[in-house]
């Protein structure tokens, strides 16, 4: 819980400073290359861990990784911050809330629809014109399958879920045949 509130915290921190700058779609990308470096090279994550290396190696390891990512002064400047606040460790969080943040401050929903089957394209449209329009945001959706599905829809929306499956439907069928 205490991860996820720094991470938020330096997330939007980031978004407000995007957004004043007109860079939050910049700082996306520049915070996905980093994350690309970090998730490729697990000799860097391990190096920001580790005690024995000083806050001045430290600092111009990420140094190097701004260079190697052309990131821009802003972004540079925020991650040496985070070196300089001992939070490199929470940095995966850090892209993920930024993500929702930045969504967020955009008006983009990234719902996850499952379904039994592979949606046409005419499906996918009228399910995404129908959460347009009930969000009043722009949609655009992570598409899954679940074999298990009778049939039906599940679109969950960060922690709100809209079960149409077939397979709620028949076990509230079945509740309410139980309860007389």
């Amino acid at each position: 819980m205490i991860n996820s509130t720094i991470a938020k915290r330096y997330a939007l921190s980031l978004v407000q400073l995007g957004a004043e700058c007109g860079l939050v779609d910049r700082f996306r990308g520049e915070l996905a290359d980093v994350e690309d470096l970090f998730g490729t090279t697990p000799e860097i994550p391990a190096a920001f861990a580790d005690p024995a290396l000083s806050h001045e190696r430290k600092k111009n390891i990420m140094r190097e990784l701004v260079g190697s990512c052309a990131c821009s002064e802003l972004m540079g400047n925020f991650l040496l911050l985070l070196v300089d606040k001992n939070r490199v460790a929470f940095f995966s969080q850090i892209v993920k809330a930024y993500g929702q943040l930045a969504d967020e401050h955009v008006g983009i929903l990234r719902p996850v629809i499952t379904t039994a089957f592979e949606l046409d394209a005419v499906q996918l449209a009228a399910i995404r014109e129908a959460l347009e329009k009930k969000s009043a945001k722009t949609i655009i959706p992570q598409l899954t399958v679940d074999k298990a599905f009778l049939g039906g829809v599940v679109v969950q929306i960060g922690d709100t879920v809209y079960d149409s499956s077939v397979k709620t439907q028949l076990k509230r069928i079945q509740d309410q045949l139980q309860k007389g």
